[in-house]
């Protein structure tokens, strides 16, 4: 196969968003191209291992990956990006991608290696079940699949349930000393400490991509100075809305539900049709409080590999 992989630099993912523009096949995706590469190839390197490799044929570029290292386990990486331009498919550029980031994260000191999102900077919780080859890929390629995922997507046209007002639900709030406001950068150390105390995992990141920054936004809870809950959008695409998490004595008060919807509506009057609820747990609380439906399904894959 005449195609070279290479690492590519900081100043080659102009390209690597312009391949993925029009080698995604879901024009959800696609669509947000830019911010997806932006996420998996540039922000994340500011707190783990990140590996950019370029499939290159007579000078020019016709597939990509993106892979890492967890930050909380080293031992586990990621692929957390392939993209193939459609004219060079089922002619082993893909395999040759994940074949030379399987060398490159083991000789890292990973174990494992996962087809699955690396929070907290990620683009989709595993493989989109509509991207059937690369289903096919997976298995073929020793693969096994350990888990499932799903989005709800929250309508955000006129008259959705997701925008709703929240006024009524916000003055009973008020009355029970509770204030529900815009987070900003400021409120980032309160809130990461809230989210580690209460939730643990991995939200710092998220929570920092999300308040203060464009194209995205976060909203808050409080109590005489203490956070009680809180949601954010648009940390890793802008169209995505999470996480949220609410105190666990707050929980029944309708603090969740007027968090949620006063981030859908913010994605709304950023021209946003429709919202990605992202690796969904509690489907029923998003159902009732925003109208959404699960819609997007996700496979998640794994399988051992040899450290050099």
């Amino acid at each position: 196969m005449d195609v070279e992989i290479i690492e590519l630099g900081r100043d080659r993912l102009p390209e690597v968003v312009e391949l993925c523009r029009w080698s995604l096949d879901l024009p959800e995706d696609a669509a947000e191209a830019s911010a997806v590469v932006t996420t998996l190839a540039d922000r994340a390197a500011a707190d783990r291992t990140v590996l950019r490799l370029g499939a290159v044929r007579d000078g020019n570029l016709v597939g990509v990956l993106v892979g890492s290292l967890s930050a909380t386990d080293p031992r586990l990486g990621h692929v957390d990006l392939v993209a193939v331009a459609p004219a060079e498919r089922r002619q082993g550029v893909g395999g040759a991608l994940l074949a030379e980031a399987e060398a490159r994260l083991a000789a890292l000191g990973a174990a494992e290696l996962l087809l699955a999102g690396n929070p907290p900077h990620y683009a989709w919780p595993g493989i989109d079940v509509r991207y059937t080859p690369a289903v096919c890929a997976a298995s073929r390629l020793g693969f096994r699949q350990d888990r499932t995922a799903w989005n709800m997507t929250a309508e955000l046209t006129e008259g959705s349930p997701a925008l709703r007002s929240t006024e009524a639900a916000e003055q009973r709030l008020a009355g029970r000393g509770v204030t529900v406001r815009r987070a900003g950068p400021a409120d980032l150390p309160a809130l990461t400490a809230f989210a580690r105390a209460t939730f643990g995992g991995t939200w710092d990141g998220e929570l920092a991509g999300s308040a203060g920054r464009p194209d995205a936004g976060a909203h808050l809870a409080e109590r005489d100075g203490e956070i009680l809950g809180f949601a954010a959008w648009g940390s890793a695409r802008p169209s995505w809305f999470g996480p949220m998490g609410t105190a666990p004595a707050a929980e029944g008060s309708g603090i969740g539900g007027v968090l949620l919807r006063r981030c859908l509506r913010d994605q709304a009057a950023s021209g946003i049709g429709a919202a990605q609820i992202g690796w969904v747990g509690p489907v029923p609380f998003y159902s009732g409080a925003a109208g959404a439906r699960i819609e997007r399904v996700f496979f998640l894959y794994r399988k051992a590999i040899k450290r050099a």
